[in-house]
């Protein structure tokens, strides 16, 4: 019955409002998304085969518009909502971790560099940029598909770091399938451009690899000894 529905939604909302989001369970999270894109119906069955389809709250999230849509119940209005949440959190922590920002250690780099992979389905090249105070001066996209297959041009490169005025640079990419471990065809990509960048005076110190919330650094892994 609508009546029951509603009843149901203000309790929902009226419990966010004053508790957040913390003690719901992933269907509740996924209820109280979908009143937005499904305004009359229960979304509750909905919530409830989405998670029985996936496996969990972050499977869905993660799913494409497509494979959402696969789902009984859930048409594009709702596909659209729910792959738009971890896009939307990823430009919601870039945000929040702005240039400017001082690179002292590994840890820096990772907390700067995680939020900028939240839920890439590609891979991402990124470089960043840094001064000889530590301080980030840019992060700027070098390329986005298969990095060990992209024509990454040392020019492009150079290029993009001298612009910045940097003395050091940090590449980073990420690993949506698989773990925060470097191909062959990274290493090789990451010790050409390092010996690029040596020519213009700018220092490669790191090439960071993620894969969801992990992530490697090269360099603490010996892979930059004797180059």
């Amino acid at each position: 019955m609508p009546g029951e529905h509603e009843g149901h939604r203000q309790r929902l909302r009226s419990r966010y409002r004053s508790e957040g989001l913390d003690g719901f369970e992933p269907h509740q999270v996924l209820e109280l998304l979908l009143f937005y894109s499904n305004p009359r119906a229960d979304t509750n069955p909905i919530a409830h085969r989405l998670l029985e389809h996936f496996g969990s709250l972050d499977a869905v999230l993660d799913a494409s518009v497509e494979e959402l849509m696969e789902v009984k119940g859930v048409g594009e209005n709702t596909a659209v909502l729910l792959s738009l949440i971890p896009q939307a959190a990823r430009r919601y922590l870039e945000a929040k971790n702005a240039t400017d920002s001082l690179v002292a250690g590994l840890s820096d780099l990772g907390k700067y560099l995680l939020p900028r992979f939240v839920g890439r389905k590609k891979e991402l090249l990124l470089i960043v940029s840094i001064d000889n105070k530590g301080r980030i001066l840019s992060c700027d996209r070098l390329a986005e598909g298969e990095i060990g297959r992209v024509n990454v041009t040392k020019r492009a490169v150079i290029e993009t770091v001298l612009r910045t005025k940097a003395s050091r640079a940090v590449l980073a990419h990420n690993h949506p399938q698989g773990y925060a471990v470097p191909s062959q065809e990274d290493i090789d990509l990451t010790l050409q451009l390092r010996k690029s960048l040596r020519e213009v005076g700018v220092d490669l110190i790191d090439h960071i690899i993620v894969a969801n919330d992990d992530y490697v650094s090269m360099a603490a892994s010996g892979y930059f000894l004797g180059t």
